[in-house]
């Protein structure tokens, strides 16, 4: 049998530990992650946290239709037809600490990155990265799949200006950090030599210590996905080990994304380059689901599976039983990928702890 093809979305973050599991599939053992969308993400925020909030301001999570990020809104959209919001710079009560060191606004590693910020109503920007994506993204368009809007330059011009603030006002965040000696690792600027032997001599224990013990920890699920015995383990928690690591083994100090990035993965000057390395950037619709801003995610992934470009899809739902709560799962059917349109603005252990269970 071929070995399965994934297609993953992801932010950022979770965007880099997919690139870093492959690229040293030898020690992490690899994953089928063979096309990756990326997501605009300024922050990420706590599901326990954010409800809350919520909860403060009378709103219980099974009162909430949408939530929607507008232009500089966090905007809760109520069944009853109410709405409440609140501007996004006073969402950092419920915001994870770990996006304040992250730089990376337009997922720079991935295929295609896919927002709502530089387009009109209704409408994705879309940067096209890769031989792959700008194949992916030109076959829809011929195929009169996704439509092209007008992309203007005060619209390019706004993208790339939140783009900075996150790099400018995160790299305060890491010298800050760094005065008292919590080094972010994923920002120094390593040759892939010298990151490989830094790796090479950390486990479990230094991944604890360099990331997780000192609020960098993504909650990604690489280093759960990875671990070749088993013994490491989120639960909705940070990882915890429960057991002790193979001999000689390092792969999920390999996997994570807050541990060492090489220059090789990263060029040293990628924060110059606010939209990061690309060949196109186009605002776009699909013309065959109707789904938030566009549709054009849940357009490309429909389209991955139709046309057997992949086998299957990490996909994020809801809990069935607890509203809101983020859940990640895999599928290969277009019905699922309608119903997980939209987006869900808690962190979740996307893809990899997926992975875990249909492999199990």
């Amino acid at each position: 049998m071929d070995e399965l093809r994934t297609a993953m979305v992801g932010t950022p973050c979770q965007i880099t530990a997919a690139t870093k599991i492959n690229k040293y599939s030898d020690i992490t053992g690899g994953s089928p992650i063979d096309f990756k969308i990326g997501l605009f993400c300024m922050e990420n925020y706590s599901y326990t946290y954010l409800e809350k909030f919520l909860n403060s301001n009378n709103i219980e999570m099974h009162e909430i239709k949408e939530f929607r990020i507008e232009k500089g809104q966090f905007i809760v959209y109520l069944n009853d037809g109410n709405k409440f919001s609140i501007p996004v710079r006073e969402t950092k009560i419920f915001t994870r600490k770990n996006c304040e060191v992250c730089t990376d606004y337009t997922a720079d590693l991935s295929d295609i990155s896919v927002g709502s910020v530089g387009s009109s109503k209704g409408y994705s920007t879309v940067i096209v990265r890769t031989e792959k994506g700008e194949e992916i993204i030109n076959d829809m368009i011929n195929k009169e799949l996704l439509e092209v809007g007008e992309l203007t330059d005060s619209g390019l011009k706004l993208l790339e200006r939140i783009a900075n603030r996150k790099i400018h006002e995160n790299q305060e965040n890491i010298k800050e950090r760094e005065s008292v000696a919590r080094q972010v690792l994923s920002q120094r600027h390593l040759s892939e030599k010298s990151a490989v032997t830094q790796s090479k001599d950390c486990q479990f224990n230094n991944l604890e210590a360099d990331v997780i013990n000192v609020g960098g920890c993504v909650l990604c699920g690489a280093c759960e996905y990875v671990c070749p015995i088993d013994i490491i383990q989120i639960n909705d928690r940070k990882p915890q080990l429960f057991g002790k690591c193979k001999e000689d083994c390092h792969a999920c100090y390999f996997a994570c994304p807050r541990t060492y990035i090489s220059t090789d993965i990263l060029p040293e000057d990628i924060d110059d380059k606010p939209l990061g390395e690309y060949k196109k950037i186009l605002s776009l619709k699909s013309n065959s689901i109707n789904g938030q801003d566009g549709g054009v995610v849940s357009g490309i992934l429909t389209y991955l599976l139709n046309e057997n470009k992949v086998d299957e899809v990490f996909l994020v739902g809801q809990d069935e039983d607890i509203p809101w709560k983020p859940k990640s799962f895999v599928s290969g059917k277009v019905s699922d990928v309608i119903a997980a349109a939209g987006t869900k603005y808690s962190t979740v252990p996307i893809g990899f702890k997926a992975l875990t269970d249909r492999e199990d």
